[in-house]
């Protein structure tokens, strides 16, 4: 079974679980492919055993979700094609980051591969998306991560991090970013943290003295926060 004869319900499990891997680094709760899916528990569990059974996901009732080697491949794929496209939409066809993912839901089961490709050599290769997420080669392989990365909700208060990636998954959050000039590749401050686990940041470049002004901090709750990933300078 190739790629192309996967359902697009099937192909955007597999994305979903890749992705959900890849941020919390190993396999995932059913519970969390329903709520990224918005799909109902029963809905997701149907999905997840046609899955299983053609080889691509390994699950036990009441378990956690692993992709398999073939599995693993195909998610790989969707997520290059989700990227790419991504990219495309953004620095061609001049989309904010808030605008793509969507779109790039809805393209990625169009596109071939060898337009993927195409569009890849129109970009120059790059190696990650707008929001800092890395994009697999077309071997599958992935440029590799900054041992130093974590949750910024778990960044302790006065410490400067590098922005890494953030989730596209809440346009809201992606306005308020960008409206901070905040993105992958920012340096910022965690100027303080509240009792109730909210946070403020400011860019380190907008630091005249060393009290930013009330309007240069950007402040998020913990789930907020735990979107975006850092790296320790």
């Amino acid at each position: 079974m190739g790629i192309a004869e996967l359902s697009s319900s099937a192909q955007d499990y597999l994305k979903v679980i890749w992705d959900l891997q890849e941020w919390d680094k190993g396999p995932v709760q059913p519970t969390a492919v329903a709520d990224r899916t918005g799909m109902k528990q029963s809905t997701v569990s149907g999905a997840l055993g046609r899955l299983v059974d053609a080889g691509l996901v390994t699950h036990r009732p009441y378990g956690k979700v692993e992709l398999t080697e073939t599995g693993r491949r195909y998610a790989v794929t969707m997520v290059r094609r989700h990227r790419l496209l991504e990219t495309f939409l953004v620095q061609v066809l001049g989309y904010g980051w808030d605008e793509v993912h969507e779109e790039a839901d809805s393209l990625e089961h169009a596109v071939s591969d060898k337009m993927v490709d195409r569009i890849d050599d129109y970009l120059g290769h790059p190696t990650a998306d707008p929001h800092g997420d890395a994009i697999p080669s077309a071997e599958g392989d992935l440029p590799p991560i900054p041992t130093t990365t974590r949750p910024l909700s778990e960044v302790s208060a006065g410490t400067t991090v590098k922005v890494q990636r953030v989730s596209d998954e809440d346009s809201q959050i992606l306005r308020a970013l960008s409206s901070y000039r905040i993105g992958p590749g920012c340096l910022v401050q965690v100027e303080s943290r509240q009792a109730d686990d909210e946070l403020a940041v400011s860019l380190t470049d907008m630091h005249s003295s060393s009290d930013p002004a009330s309007d240069d901090l950007l402040v998020l709750s913990k789930d907020q926060a735990a979107l975006i990933q850092v790296s320790l300078i």
